[in-house]
């Protein structure tokens, strides 16, 4: 009997160390899967500007914020508050939508490790 594509996506794959990587929800461990459930604050940023707070008060219903990004540039996907993608906005129906143009990737950070005396001296 031949499996479909659906029951290959569904069995378990083996990664580069020989671990095995499941590809289904169900064959996740049970704190991975709570894990999963967790929910979090996503948005999207048009554009953002800081202003005194004296020209923040004077704003009244028909005011108008200029922003110095252009019309076309990609707009910004955060989860959290982490930026994890670029975009474009999109009409879905009567409401807004984010097409996915390009993912952010995580800078990456090196700290230095300074050797201790006792590794210097054994150098």
């Amino acid at each position: 009997m031949q499996s479909s594509s659906a029951d290959s996506q569904t069995q378990p794959r083996t990664g580069s160390a020989g671990t095995t990587i499941p590809c289904s929800f169900e064959q996740l461990p049970g704190y991975s899967r709570s894990l999963l459930k967790i929910e979090l604050q996503v948005s999207v940023t048009l554009a953002d500007k800081r202003q005194p707070v004296s020209e923040m008060l004077g704003l009244v219903p028909g005011s108008i914020i200029q922003f110095e990004k252009m019309c076309d540039e990609s707009l910004t996907l955060q989860v959290g508050n982490q930026t994890v993608a670029k975009g474009e906005a999109v009409k879905v129906g009567d409401k807004f939508g984010l097409r996915i143009t390009s993912m952010v990737m995580p800078d990456e950070r090196f700290h230095p490790i300074e050797k201790s005396e006792s590794q210097e001296e054994s150098t």
